[in-house]
């Protein structure tokens, strides 16, 4: 950092005026971002580029001579005096004079040496060697090893102890650059800095008059707190220490008699020193009221010295009261993506962008341009003007009138009213009052991520109007972001807003405006409607008047994350299409950030809540050209989408016209870039350039989100993008690749959409398949192959397995056997790759193709597909034994297909060694992670289904298969995640259906009764429980559930199950109560439709009491199909039902009633079963009876209302 060093030659002078500016230590990277990476020296021959400079000499020579000399020396005092005059006159600034190559390890021999020969007696020598510390360390960039930085430590420290008060501010400033996030490294002096009496807290205190003084105390103990990535925080006490200063500093009046401008440094080194406080790891404020007092002291300093504002400004601020939003939340398939940041290298070559990462203050960045523009801003402001006046060429849009943008506290007087000394006073207070400003936003955008997102949001509205403009307007962040002169502090601003609105999505989606609000109060849902209203309509008019490309950039990006998050199907519309339109023009821009923006947010816009009416709508019309943007009315097209509901578009669009925005993506993905074009400025002669990287990666991500939201209005150009994608892949660059793969993904993906059933696509309107046989055919026979061998990429690599296995099956059916061939033989051959995302991708596309019907009967392909998975389930990596057994139960799930369609064939034409390696395999999986588990009882439930009697009675397969059956019994009872609990019932659930399992017998299936009676009652997700009331209804005979004791277990835990179905405290869970009734009533009548005389004593005792009456109840409701559905019939589904209407349950009860009236009593207690019976038909002869007589009187009632 270029910091300005003025060298006290009399140490008895006055005030030390060592930098008037705020002085920041040796730097990672920008000054106020402890997120910077680290800086890393580079070797000897790094920065060399020629011979040594004069600076390296200089500096050579004063190190030798230092070295040479000894405490001893006779002229000590006075060699030291030149030798650090010498070494403090030249400017080794790196990042001016990237060639300076002076070693770290030689500037830390150089001061430990000199340290040991500056007694702390001579105090002239002591502020020139802490004023050389500084400078050394801070422009050289040195990283200090453990013991320079011990030294150094111990140097100053004694020096602030022993030296006089007036060399304190030097000390400081060397002190806070040794400590410069080196703050946990400096443990053994940080009591005697941060303790009780610590000269910190004394020089920090708000009675110290020294201003100077205080500033640089500070300043050193923001360093202490700032944290290095990858190094540990700061301790918990004396972050605490340091945060209470920085807020006390800050809610401290002005002192009296205090220069202005002093007292904004002092201001500006609390702000540096709160934010990194709060950046530097965990932090948790102590109640609401230390939250509210922080966010009211930096939203009063957000408008420091902004003129016109004088208003009485809170001590705290208080969160609004919201309702329970938490439960309104969106599925998450719907979840909008995170608007794309640019890559690094998009900035222009003329003007590097500063973009979101630039979160520092003022401090320790006064070698970039950003104080320029500051400067530049109030040179304006002083000569009358706003902001700068002329918008860019080729940009047509009309700014609103001057007062809408310009009000009077940004116009000020003109340079007449100041004499020169006066006018430069005022210029450098504005500029201090702007690094204020720009301060408090960055310490507001440490608290917004450091504080969880749901405490933050009742502080929205302190923050963000929620009442449309009328009167005075509200001070809030909208007040900066259009008013403010310095363009860096509207950045900041936006860059808050923009940290505010990132994953707000589940809070908006209260937000409701499409009916009227009440007269006598506002929903909170209508507020939060007209906050986005005002969102839109101020970084709209922010957009018209912007032309810093910096902070255009930074609007463009804060309306990507409104747009990703606002709930526009709950709006009234009109507001996206005025946006659409608006950002016509900048997709020109000059600056190549801001056309790389505006696509991000055209794809947060193709993204939100898509397919989106009055986005199709928009993507429908033709391509009249930017001019008409500025004359475009809401109302044009957005009030007409909700009236046609849905309708074909206007007839002046043809259907089969490809949308605007997907041609712009085309074109600057393949098309040579427009020199000599308004926008670009004077072109290079190079007219067969491309775009720059940043922006066709960018295109070719909106083109993938058009793909996936509107694939009916991309699938005319069906071939067009495929050669886009044919074309990236063909080329060099790995991220021009990776994205030509994930646009061939998304193709795949659309087209089997369509052909998926439930999706009832007309066949009208799906691509024919004779075309998807001929796009993947140029696909395969294309550049995709290169791809599919590309080692040296393997992200890209796994994105062309992911693309193999996005084929249509039935089009996969119609490939050349050959083309077939080499997609199963490079997938096969890339399970065996080392890198475990290629193998993971691979494996994942077995599972896909596993399921295709032409390959899924072929038994040479399943042999060797479960061979190969069988391998990679044991690999070391978790993601690829995830996706390993997502695959096996895949393959499995085609066991049960081919078993049902094709027959015993399949079944025997399999190997017994290779079912029972699978079997073995899965038992061993269900012992692994949840995401491995979930997938390994799947397949468990499956092969125990599959396997026949023949295999069953084997020794061989006999401790197997109990050692499947006690895995998933043992998962069943685990506190494993629900998925994988509810996977476990539906396993055993399948493996009960194989009527060839001993479950009369097997010591193993009183365990796992057991444990599905257990789970059904006690178990607090429903879902869990309707698994397994169905995996209970399964057995088709009495045998199967053992003895009269095991029966009647079953009998009681489905009977307590419907009793308790809707006791739940979680509302989520609630909602599946009358599903769990269904297949729990389903369940119950299964087991009196298979009950014996035995079993009648126990169940005429649970039906003649209380228990009965409640049963009762809870069947009538299921035999009439007054509630059930959902979970429910997928319950009755596996329990082997038909989902019959209410007079076949009906015509079934009546048959289970005269089974049961057959039954004749067996053996000793033939009297006990005899009653018991007399019971169980009375309870099904009254059941009947009521179900039948509610029939007649809903016939009667219904045929008198006709």
């Amino acid at each position: 950092y270029n910091v300005k060093v003025a060298f006290l030659d009399d140490p008895a002078g006055g005030s030390n005026e060592i930098n008037i500016s705020p002085v920041l230590g040796r730097s990672c990277g920008p000054a106020f971002d402890p997120e910077a990476p680290s800086f890393t020296p580079m070797g000897t021959d790094g920065w060399q580029l020629g011979p040594p400079s004069d600076a390296e000499k200089q500096f050579s020579r004063c190190a030798a001579k230092l070295r040479a000399l000894r405490a001893d020396s006779g002229q000590l005092r006075e060699e030291l005096n030149l030798l650090f005059d010498h070494l403090l006159s030249e400017n080794y600034n790196k990042t001016f004079y990237p060639s300076i190559n002076i070693r770290p390890e030689d500037v830390c021999t150089l001061l430990k040496h000199a340290s040991f020969l500056v007694p702390l007696s001579q105090e002239h020598l002591v502020i020139k060697f802490c004023q050389l510390m500084h400078h050394l360390l801070n422009q050289l960039k040195v990283i200090m090893d453990e013991q320079t930085l011990d030294v150094l430590l111990n140097y100053t420290a004694s020096a602030l102890k022993m030296c006089s008060t007036w060399t304190h501010s030097d000390v400081l400033l060397a002190l806070s650059t040794v400590v410069y996030g080196n703050g946990p490294q400096c443990h053994q002096h940080l009591s005697d800095l941060l303790g009780e009496d610590g000269v910190l807290l004394l020089y920090s205190a708000p009675s110290q008059p020294n201003m100077e003084l205080r500033r640089v105390a500070l300043n050193c103990m923001a360093n202490i707190c700032l944290r290095i990535p990858g190094q540990p925080p700061l301790d918990d006490q004396y972050r605490g220490v340091c945060f209470r200063v920085f807020l006390t500093t800050l809610q401290s009046p002005k002192p009296p008699n205090t220069d202005e401008l002093f007292y904004c440094m002092v201001i500006q080194a609390a702000l540096k020193g709160l934010q990194c406080c709060l950046s530097g790891g965990k932090w948790k404020f102590n109640g609401g009221e230390e939250l509210g007092s922080v966010l009211a002291i930096l939203k009063r300093l957000m408008f420091q010295g902004a003129p016109g504002v004088s208003v009485e400004w809170p001590a705290v601020l208080y969160p609004a009261p919201l309702p329970q939003y938490e439960g309104l939340s969106a599925p998450k398939s719907a979840e909008p993506q995170k608007p794309s940041e640019p890559p690094k290298d998009a900035a222009n070559k003329k003007r590097k962008s500063r973009g979101k990462g630039k979160k520092t203050s003022t401090e320790g960045s006064r070698g970039d341009d950003g104080e320029e523009d500051d400067r530049e801003a109030v040179s304006a402001l002083q000569k009358g003007g706003g902001r700068e006046g002329g918008r860019g060429e080729g940009e047509s849009l009309s700014k609103p009138s001057a007062p809408s943008l310009y009000p009077s506290w940004k116009l000020n007087s003109s340079d007449s009213e100041f004499s020169d000394m006066e006018g430069n006073a005022q210029s450098k207070l504005r500029l201090n009052h702007g690094h204020v400003r720009q301060g408090a936003l960055h310490c507001l955008l440490a608290v917004v991520k450091s504080v969880e997102k749901r405490t933050l949001y009742g502080y929205w509205s302190s923050f963000i109007p929620d009442s449309p403009t009328g009167g005075q307007p509200p001070l809030t962040l909208l007040t900066i972001i259009l008013k403010d002169p310095s363009p860096k502090v509207r950045a900041c601003a936006l860059q808050v807003l923009s940290a505010m609105l990132d994953g707000s999505r589940q809070f908006l989606a209260v937000a409701e405006d499409t009916a009227s609000p009440r007269t006598s109060y506002t929903p909170f849902s209508f507020s939060l409607a007209t906050a986005i209203r005002e969102l839109h309509r101020a970084l709209s008019l922010a957009l018209l008047a912007e032309t810093a490309p910096q902070t255009l950039t930074q609007v463009i990006k804060c309306l990507a994350y409104l747009v990703a998050n606002a709930p526009y199907h709950r709006l009234r519309p009109g507001l996206l299409s005025p946006l659409w339109k608006q950002m016509r023009p900048y997709v020109r821009h000059r600056d190549v950030n801001v056309r790389v923006s505006v696509l991000t947010l055209y794809g947060a816009l193709v993204t939100t809540q898509a397919p989106f009416p009055e986005v199709q709508l928009l993507l429908r019309q033709p391509d009249s050209g930017s001019s008409s943007a500025g004359s475009f009315t809401p109302q044009d097209s957005a009030l007409s989408w909700r009236q046609r509901d849905g309708t074909s578009s206007p007839s002046r669009t043809p259907e089969s016209s490809p949308p605007w925005l997907l041609q712009l993506c085309v074109s600057l993905v393949t098309q040579p870039r427009e020199d000599q074009s308004d926008s670009e400025g004077a072109g290079t002669g190079g007219g067969a350039a491309l775009e720059p990287s940043p922006i066709r990666l960018e295109a070719l991500q909106v083109l993938s989100h058009l793909v996936r939201g509107y694939f009916s209005l991309a699938q005319a150009c069906l071939c067009d993008i495929g050669q886009v994608s044919a074309r990236c892949l063909g080329e060099t660059d790995p991220s021009i690749q990776l994205h030509g793969a994930k646009l061939l993904e998304e193709l795949g993906t659309g087209i089997i959409q369509q052909y998926r059933a439930e999706n009832n696509v007309p066949e009208s309107l799906r691509v024919p398949i004779s075309q998807v046989v001929q796009f993947w055919s140029e696909v395969l026979s294309g550049p995709l192959n290169g791809v599919l061998q590309s080692e040296q990429h393997p992200m890209l690599q796994s994105s062309a397995c992911d693309t193999l296995s996005s084929i249509l099956p039935q089009a996969f059916a119609q490939l050349p056997d050959k083309t077939q061939l080499m997609c199963i033989t490079v997938l096969l051959g890339l399970t065996y790759s080392e890198n475990y995302l290629v193998k993971t991708a691979a494996v994942r596309a077995l599972g896909v193709y596993i399921l295709f019907p032409c390959l899924r009967e072929d038994v040479m392909f399943v042999a060797d597909t479960a061979n190969t998975i069988l391998a990679t389930l044991e690999d070391r990596s978790t993601n690829v034994r995830a996706k390993a057994a997502w695959s096996l139960g895949n393959l499995t799930d085609t066991l049960i297909v081919n078993m049902e369609s094709v027959g015993v064939d399949f079944q025997e034409e399999l190997s017994d060694m290779l079912l029972l390696k699978m079997l073995q395999a899965a038992t061993r999986a269900s012992a692994d992670k949840d995401r491995v588990k979930s997938n390994a009882v799947r397949a468990l439930g499956n092969l125990l289904y599959f396997l026949r009697r023949s295999q069953l009675t084997r020794s061989a397969f006999q401790r197997p298969l109990e050692e499947a059956v006690r895995a998933l019994v043992k998962t069943v009872q685990s506190e494993a995640t629900m998925k994988v609990r509810w996977n476990a019932c539906y396993a055993l659930g399948k493996a009960f259906r194989n009527p060839a399992l001993p479950l009369d017998s097997a010591l193993w299936s009183c365990d796992a009764f057991s444990a599905l009676c257990h789970v059904v009652t006690s178990c607090k997700n429903f879902k869990v429980r309707i698994k397994s009331a169905a995996a209970l209804a399964v057995p088709a005979r009495r045998s199967c559930y053992g003895d009269t004791k095991r029966f009647s277990c079953v009998w009681r835990s489905l009977a307590t199950a419907l009793e308790n179905s809707e006791d739940t405290n979680d509302f989520l869970e609630y909602r599946y109560s009358a599903s769990l009734r269904h297949t729990l009533s389903q369940a119950l009548l299964h087991l009196l439709s298979l009950s014996q005389s035995q079993d009648m004593p126990a169940l005429g005792q649970s039906l003649a009491g209380e228990e009965g009456k409640g049963i009762k109840e809870h069947l009538i409701r299921y035999l009439r199909a007054e509630e059930g559905g959902g979970e429910g019939a997928e319950g009755e589904k596996d329990a082997g039902g038909d989902g019959f209407n209410p007079q076949q349950r009906i015509g079934c009860l009546q048959q289970t009633l005269i089974r049961l009236k057959g039954l004749e009593a067996e053996g000793e207690g033939g009297g006990k079963e005899e009653r018991g019976k007399e019971v169980v038909v009375s309870f099904l002869e009254d059941l009947t009876k009521t179900c039948e007589e509610l029939s007649s009187c809903s016939a009667g009632f219904q045929k008198t209302e006709t």
